[in-house]
Order: C-alpha cells, then structure tokens, then sequence
C-alpha cells in the first residue's frame, strides 16, 4: 500500500503520518529522514522529531537515493520528507527527469511506503527562479505520487482529512 500525507508547512501533517505508519507495521517500522541540509534551526527541528518518535521507528538517514534504501526494508517506509527529497535533488543539480525517475522506482517497489509531502501550490510565485523551479516540480511530482498512491489524507490544523 502506498499512502501521502500532503499539508502546508507545520500543518501536522508528520503526526498523522506517523501515527497511520505506525498502525499498519507489524515489526518496527522504517523511518527514512532525507533531511541533508543542516543549520542550527534545521537541528532543533530534527531533535524535536527525534523526541517525538521516541524509539517507535528504525531511523534511515538517506538524501537522495531513495529507492535503493526502501529496496532492503521489510517493514512499511515513511518517507520524511519528499519536500526535503526534492531540494536535496535540486541542490545536487538533478534534473526533473532524474527525479520523476527515482520516485517511479520507489513507488514500483512492494513495500507499504507512506509519504510526507508539503503542499506548496497555494503559495504565491516567487521571483527567485530556483524556488519556482522547486514549486513546479513539488507539484508535479505531487500529483504524480497521488494518483499513483491507493490513500491520499490532507492535513490542516492537525487534522488529517482522506481524499482519496
């Protein structure tokens, strides 16, 4: 079963994830972190999902190679987070080709898989180009990911809503 968690930025749209990750493991499951880039902001923040995860997940640390890594597994994946994935892949030059690729890999593969994806389309346009580039792609491969996922939930103020 493939799933997305789709939400604005600090929507709890990482709770709802790990609570419905958690209700479908039947052993520990795998909680795959793409976050790469790392300032002192970027770390409280990890730390803050650290301490709410408590020991309940298997923590993988991967930025890029996604499908390699959900390959090995034997329990469902939350991938935390496409978002972080897709600037990951933007900061090492990677094409949209490159990156639709990968995702196909992944979401190919057997394995339960639950993604976390921030939903950027309501956001204004920016005047930096990399950051439209970022909006284009996350959205693409958003509605990408959705319509190949059995379960889609949108998350607002906490509350995780199914839409497909």
């Amino acid at each position: 079963m493939k799933t997305l968690f789709i939400g604005g930025i600090k929507s709890g749209k990482s709770a709802q994830a790990e609570k419905y990750t958690l209700s479908l493991a039947k052993q520990k499951p795998i909680y795959l972190a793409t976050t790469e880039f790392i300032d002192v902001e970027m770390l409280e923040k990890i730390e803050l999902h650290k301490q709410n995860r408590k020991s309940d997940f298997v923590t993988v640390e991967e930025p890029l190679s996604l499908a390699n890594i959900i390959a090995k597994q034997e329990s469902v994946v939350l991938v935390e987070c496409v978002s972080m994935w897709i600037n990951n892949m933007l900061y090492h030059q990677k094409s949209y080709e490159d990156i639709l690729s990968e995702i196909q890999k992944v979401l190919a593969l057997k394995q339960d898989i639950v993604f976390v994806l921030n939903d950027v389309g309501a956001s204004v346009v920016s005047e930096n180009a990399l950051a439209r580039e970022f909006v284009n792609i996350s959205g693409k491969l958003s509605q990408f990911i959705a319509s190949e996922c059995d379960e889609v939930y949108h998350t607002i103020a906490g509350i995780a809503s199914r839409i497909k």
